[in-house]
């Protein structure tokens, strides 16, 4: 008989040896993290860079292909790099903290952030009922195969029709619905459907893939066992779909941002990021850094809301095996 340490209230005398497993699991994930944050600092400081370079380096009035010689004809390849079309770098980041319109007006920053703010407001409204009707149609498509024949096609098609000529529809029928004294129907909840449309698409596609994806040896247990299609779905189908619907939703919240802001543009609803940019946009021959500053509005606004699904990540960590890298 061999002498054994037994561990108190070990049942086989072997202590287990998962002592090393989760601090070297937690370097990993920590290793992970600096490493993605590294690679996106320094994919910034390559964009600027290659821009600065590029203004260094490029023709004044750019590189046009065809046209008769005068100004404004034919194609340009390589855009301008004189300081009205291609202002430095570090003179857009001054010009954030400088008045927005001259005089007592609020700094610039202050000004994209209210409309990020907005902007970022009805683009969550639009993912969350993207994500709703998405999420029904996944179901739908899953449970009866029939209706993923009959609707899949025209879900893929709905994605071809461009915004901008559906936008000013939707904004139309809205205003059609509230003078009818139907149901009211602000101008914001224009841009927020406008915003669900580009949505639902991925949230469909990912629910129904994840829906359809455990192996058939676990979907016969369950029906050895006499699970119904419910169970079946809340036990089975959804913790095995999360791998495939976190990536659909970080899709789907860019989504919703570019629908809202193009929704802004589209139907000219103010207080948003998108009728900023159309506004100092017009006035970008005398003031080029200005338009610059709500487009970088607008990258702040995409980051927020993809940390706002990674969180819904994070709280369904033990579902995400499939994600993980090894």
């Amino acid at each position: 008989m061999t002498d054994q340490a037994v561990a108190p209230g070990s049942v086989t005398g072997v202590v287990p040896d998962t002592g090393g497993r989760m601090p070297r699991r937690r370097a990993a994930r920590s290793s992970g993290l600096t490493a993605r944050v590294g690679w996106g600092v320094a994919g910034v400081a390559a964009l600027v860079a290659i821009w600065e370079l590029y203004k260094l380096l490029g023709p004044a009035d750019g590189v046009t292909v065809g046209g008769d010689g005068s100004a404004g004809s034919g194609v340009i390849l390589l855009p301008r790099t004189h300081d009205r079309a291609m202002p430095h770098v570090w003179d857009m980041i001054a010009r954030m903290f400088q008045p927005t319109s001259g005089g007592a007006t609020p700094p610039l920053i202050v000004s994209v952030l209210e409309a990020a703010g907005t902007t970022l407001g009805l683009a969550a409204v639009g993912w969350v009922i993207g994500v709703v009707v998405g999420g029904i149609l996944g179901i739908a498509m899953q449970r009866w195969r029939l209706v993923e024949w009959g609707l899949l096609p025209w879900i893929v098609v709905s994605q071809i029709v461009p915004l901008i000529a559906f936008a000013p529809v939707v904004n139309a029928l809205g205003n059609q619905i509230d003078r009818a004294g139907v149901v009211p129907w602000p101008q914001w909840f224009s841009v927020a459907l406008i915003a669900s449309y580009l949505a639902f698409f991925p949230v469909a596609i990912g629910t129904l893939r994840g829906l359809e994806s455990p192996d058939a040896l676990h979907r016969d247990l369950f029906h050895t066992q006499s699970a119904g299609w419910w169970q079946t779905l809340v036990h089975l189908r959804l913790p095995a779909a999360v791998p495939h619907l976190l990536p659909a939703l970080r899709l789907a919240a860019a989504s919703a941002v570019v629908g809202a802001v193009v929704a802004e543009v589209s139907i000219g609803l103010r207080g948003g990021i998108g009728r900023m940019l159309i506004q100092l946009a017009g006035q970008a021959s005398s003031d080029p850094a200005a338009p610059w500053a709500p487009t970088f509005g607008t990258v702040v606004i995409g980051l927020v809301a993809a940390a706002g699904v990674a969180l819904i990540g994070v709280t369904l960590h033990r579902f995400r095996r499939g994600e993980e890298t090894r």
